[in-house]
């Protein structure tokens, strides 16, 4: 077989089909499938993969990405040909690995959508042809379903003899290498008409040897829904001795199973697997005969006749596939785009699906990501809103005034986050750490909701504080909290205590603003964005961040400006220990003087020592507002006069970092340029970066961190381990977060560059960022975005990334200019060229006032961003009410209030 025919995928429907030859013969390809069930799974070409529904409740074994070629514990359909041996419907077996490189190798190809996985295989010698469709369905059912239909595509009868199998694990994580075995004695098996069933005894993991509800089981039936003819449920009895799951003499001897049909046999004490046996078929040419394969996890013994009554049959299967299809259509089509290129136009659905994915999965559970217990972090919270805004947005409200009792009275946040929406949870390990920038998130998803919804009563709404033993951003503990306490911030006399989510906002953005090292940045503390850096904690400084807080200070300025003329807001209330952060209530602040911010921190932290007296004080919304503005122009003057890097080439960039020797990070060594994206990008996105300076970031990106082969690296090589910046370092050059194109940060310079005006240059790297995921040659990945490309081009990391949000968020909010602005729908599009079809069309369908629109754009001159201006706007082939800017008009909210909501709704914008 010719290798060098391999192509990449294409698409083959309009709802993000898409179809790839031989995908066997690309490493580390895996497919999410998952339901808001909790069930999650992952699948290869080869079935491999895993099921599980959280750390603790593995139904396969826990595997990183490594294991989906070296592990032999996979998902598996066998096919005993009479007269020919044994052959894996899946392509697994050693045999067939064996013989990969060889003219006898099976060919296969891949069919995959939202969110359903269908490989085929077939051997010329074994005259089989065997397509094995895999989905979760949609719903809350903690299962996931496998049809198999073999086909006789030779020209003689073959006689089968078919057997599923799929290892059951059934544990938790933790038990994979400690106590395997010892876990395994724990196991209670049970086989009953249809499968295998595991119940352990105990639960055998960190939280203690609890008695076992959780049940696991694997279950199976012909397509017309009879029996299996026996059972495989002991792993070391189905592999023999010597054998392995990918060669086990059950099937290569084809032997008989103990258990026969309706099982009823019981084991204990062995490692498990769900082998199946079915009745032998004898099928002619062209003739085909269906499994189904049912995985299941439950909280207490399954009730396996009311779940194959469900779920197993072919034609319950199919009627589940098509439900599951029609619901995550549903979901993604809320976002559509039409372009001059279809393939990107598909493209772009895989990446809208993937927040909620990651809301979905959290961070772990999938093969890439092979960190973490599971959950998301703080920073995840708040970025996964901005999709769900445009993709959800009835739900964001609710998401986003939960997520504000994370903040503590320090102007950190809880790091440990629960299971429900709006949980946090006490740090239990004492492991003190507070990431500098998890304070400027919130404010930034909360404007993009305001601009959304116009709903400014949402920022005078009261929510708690959260507490635990850290206090001063996680300097000092407070010896007399224990967890009996509970985590709710309280008052001086035991009440808990409520503030308004203004006052969140305000507490996260002030208390950094004093929090600085000796060079008046903003301390780095544990790490920023970029978690690599983690190793300054004493004297590093985020200058990135710094901006990023000062834009958010200017903004906030302006926020309460608007809330006095919008909502006649003459003062605002604060917890009275917050007057120590405002000028306007004190002695001002030389904000030059580093001691000065310090005293004025340390007297705030013993004013609200992980408590508060309860009184609240009424301050002038202006005085408040003006304080905010002076701030922000300290730091705009300091940050362009101090952290400018001026290059002898006359280009220059801020430098982003000082590290833990207090040393600035960025410039032009005797050893080579240092610079990095994160630096660029929080002066731009915000207003740091003065106009002029712009032109001269982006010509030092191009020449410093552009590379034709991976895009725009997140950091020029800094050479050697940098133990006194962070671990990023220590990783190879051009990988992760160490000079690899790190595609959040590439799309949040995109981004950064559409809203200063640089459409040229944003829609360039956009377009990077598309060549590299789609360029399946290097880049191995299905569609959508990786969380990083390495050195040689490989996508990394798949599915789960914050940088899919961003995309969406600037394709929708920038590229076609569907934002709002208080409420208010503003257009304002930035399109290019190569952005219209050839009738010089482009469109968007979005969600916007709780109502869906189609707003066309139909340029009628120029198709360069620049050269024309929006003519004319109609909304459903009538007038509408505008209100109209340079490059923009907007519709007020009341006209579009009064529109249907359960129809389609077309704006249409001449550009002229």
């Amino acid at each position: 077989m010719d290798r060098k025919k391999i192509l990449g995928f294409e698409f083959t429907g309009k709802d993000g089909e898409f179809k790839l030859q031989q995908p066997d013969h690309s490493s580390f390809l895996y497919f999410p499938l998952v339901n808001e069930g909790g069930m999650m799974s992952t699948v290869t070409p080869k079935l491999h993969g895993q099921a599980t529904t959280g750390h603790n409740t593995f139904l396969t074994p826990p595997l990183s990405v490594e294991d989906l070629h070296n592990s032999r514990a996979s998902r598996n359909f066998w096919v005993y040909v009479e007269g020919k041996g044994a052959w894996s419907a899946a392509g697994n077996s050693a045999k067939q690995n064996a013989a990969f490189y060889t003219s006898s190798a099976d060919d296969s190809v891949l069919e995959a959508g939202f969110l359903w996985h269908r490989v085929t295989h077939s051997n010329s010698e074994m005259g089989v042809k065997a397509e094995i469709t895999s989905f979760v369905p949609s719903g809350n059912d903690k299962v996931e379903l496998m049809k198999v239909t073999l086909t006789n595509a030779g020209t003689e009868k073959l006689t089968l003899t078919p057997t599923a199998v799929v290892p059951l694990y059934a544990r938790s994580a933790d038990d994979l290498r400690d106590h395997r075995h010892v876990t395994s004695l724990l196991n209670r098996i049970y086989t009953s008409a249809y499968g295998v069933e595991v119940q352990p005894a105990l639960s055998f993991d960190e939280r203690g040897h609890r008695i076992n509800y959780t049940s696991y089981g694997v279950f199976g039936a012909e397509g017309d829904g009879s029996q299996p003819a026996g059972f495989f449920p002991i792993q070391e009895e189905f592999i023999g001795e010597g054998g392995s799951l990918d060669w086990p003499e059950a099937v290569i001897l084809n032997t008989t199973p103990e258990i026969g049909k309706g099982g009823g046999v019981d084991r204990e004490g062995y490692e498990a697997v769900g082998g199946l046996r079915f009745a032998p078929i004898t099928l002619s040419p062209g003739e085909s005969h269906s499994y189904v394969v049912v995985m299941a996890i439950d909280s207490d013994r399954i009730n396996v006749e009311a779940m194959m009554d469900k779920y197993g049959t072919s034609e319950a299967f199919d009627h589940l596939l098509e439900e599951t299809k029609t619901f995550w259509a549903d979901k993604v089509n809320m976002v559509e785009f039409h372009t001059g290129d279809s393939d990107a136009d598909q493209w772009m659905k895989w990446v809208t699906i993937q927040p909620v994915l990651r809301r979905l999965y959290g961070n772990s559970f999938l093969p890439y990501h092979d960190y973490g217990r599971g959950g998301r972090g703080w920073r995840d919270l708040w970025q996964d809103c901005l999709a769900l805004l445009i993709m959800e947005p009835a739900e964001v409200r609710s998401l986003l005034f939960n997520n504000y009792a994370g903040v503590r009275i320090d102007g950190s946040n809880a790091t440990i986050i629960g299971q429900q929406p709006g949980e946090f949870i006490a740090d239990r390990n004492n492991i003190p750490r507070v990431w500098m920038d998890h304070g400027a998130w919130p404010f930034l998803t909360t404007m993009l909701y305001l601009d959304q919804s116009g709903d400014l009563d949402f920022l005078l709404q009261e929510q708690t504080y959260f507490r635990d033993t850290f206090m001063s951003r996680c300097k000092e503990r407070d010896t007399s909290w224990d967890i009996s306490a509970g985590s709710d911030l309280r008052t001086a006399s035991g009440e808990i205590y409520k503030g308004t989510i203004l006052e969140h906002i305000l507490l996260q953005n002030l208390v950094p603003f004093f929090n600085v090292g000796e060079h008046n940045n903003i301390l780095l503390e544990g790490a920023d964005w970029n978690d690599g850096l983690d190793m300054g904690a004493d004297r590093g400084e985020s200058v990135a961040f710094t901006s990023f807080y000062a834009s958010n200070l200017l903004d906030i300025s302006r926020m309460l400006r608007t809330l006095k003329t919008s909502k006649g807001q003459e003062t605002i209330e604060l917890a009275e220990e917050m007057h120590l952060l405002l000028d306007t209530l004190n002695e001002s602040v030389d904000y030059g003087s580093i001691s000065g911010k310090h005293e004025r921190l340390d007297r705030y932290y013993a004013a609200a020592p992980n408590k508060v007296s309860g009184v609240r004080v009424s301050l002038d919304i202006n005085k408040v507002a003006d304080d905010l503005e002076q701030k922000a122009d300290w730091l705009f003057n300091h940050l362009r006069n101090n952290e400018w890097v001026q290059s002898e080439n006359g280009d220059g960039w801020f430098n982003g970092y000082y590290n833990n020797d207090g040393e600035r990070v960025e410039g032009e060594f005797s050893e080579g340029v240092r610079m990095t994206l994160t630096g660029q990008v929080f002066p731009l996105m915000g207003h740091a970066a003065a106009p002029e300076q712009i032109p001269h970031i982006i010509a030092a990106v191009d020449r410093n961190l552009f590379d034709d082969k991976i895009g725009y690296r997140l950091n020029s090589r800094f050479g050697g381990i940098q133990q006194n910046l962070g671990r990023a370092f220590g990783f190879a050059f051009g990988h992760k977060e160490n000079g690899a194109m790190f595609s959040h940060m590439t799309i949040m310079y995109g981004n950064a560059l559409y809203k200063r005006g640089y459409v040229k240059e944003g829609h360039k790297v956009l377009e990077s960022l598309y060549s590299l995921s789609t360029d399946f040659e290097k880049a191995r990945i299905y569609p959508g975005i990786p969380e990083y490309i390495n050195e040689q081009g490989r996508g990394m990391y798949t599915y789960l990334t914050g940088s899919a949000s961003w995309l969406l968020l600037t394709m929708v909010t920038e590229v076609f200019g569907v934002k709002g602005k208080l409420g208010d729908l503003l257009l304002e599009p930035k399109l290019v060229k190569e952005q219209f079809d050839s009738e010089g069309k482009a469109s968007i369908k979005t969600i916007f006032a709780d109502r869906e629109f189609e707003v066309v754009y139909k340029a009628t001159g120029s198709f360069n961003y620049g050269e024309y201006q929006i003519h004319s706007v109609t909304l459903n082939g009538g007038d509408v009410t505008l209100q109209r800017g340079s490059g923009s008009a907007i519709i007020p909210r009341e006209e579009l209030l009064a529109l249907q909501t359960e129809e389609l709704h077309v704006i249409e914008v001449t550009l002229a």
